[in-house]
């Protein structure tokens, strides 16, 4: 669960990546481990977790979401009155808009009173009419999407896949803390092309 601050803004991941999904095998290769030991079974819990940390680097660093993920976004206030952008990239659908006043209830927008903006830097939600949907006084609006390249990690952009097996091998190798905030030269320059460019009313 992620705050964006003043706008009251929470996004929450409704799915996770499942184990299956994770590129454990490229892992194991780049780190040249050899398989059929007792202790495989091990390994592997290790491996996935340094991948999952790996990935959750990347994805803070550039903004993207790597693997197919639905997520649902909560906030406040629209920053602009026809259209919002949308906290992470790529989103492929948007699901379900709904408002919730101040006692709970929720209305459901009709999906005709919206659509989705895809862009490789910032998509977003727009009104197909004059305004988006008005707040009710003192609630909210919670947005419900699916972001990311694919549910494949063959789906993922190559240099995007290579910066989360090099960061990964780099925490397995060095067991460096998995939250760590400083990543080393040759990953960020593989990310470089990724980041977010920022522009005037960007989230």
């Amino acid at each position: 669960m992620f705050n964006f601050g003043d706008y009251g803004m929470i996004l929450t991941e409704l799915t996770s990546i499942l184990t299956a999904q994770l590129p454990t095998a490229l892992l194991r290769e780049h780190l040249r481990l050899g398989t059929g030991f007792a202790e495989d079974g091990a390994q592997d819990l290790l491996l996935e977790a340094y991948l999952r940390a790996a990935i959750s680097a990347v994805e803070g660093r550039t903004g993207v979401v790597l693997l197919s993920k639905t997520f649902s976004w909560g906030l406040t206030a629209w920053r602009h009155f026809d259209r919002q952008a949308l906290p992470v990239r790529p989103v492929s659908t948007i699901t379900v808009v709904k408002t919730i006043d101040v006692v709970g209830i929720e209305s459901v927008v009709d999906s005709e009173l919206y659509r989705l903006c895809k862009d490789d830097q910032a998509p977003e939600i727009a009104s197909t009419g004059l305004a988006l949907p008005v707040l009710p006084t003192n609630g909210s609006v919670e947005i419900a999407f699916d972001a990311g390249y694919g549910p494949d990690w063959e789906d993922v952009p190559p240099d995007l896949a290579r910066a989360v097996i090099m960061l990964a091998a780099d925490f397995y190798e060095n067991r460096v803390s998995m939250d760590a905030t400083s990543l080393p030269p040759g990953i960020l320059a593989l990310l470089e092309r990724f980041r977010p460019i920022r522009v005037f009313g960007g989230v």
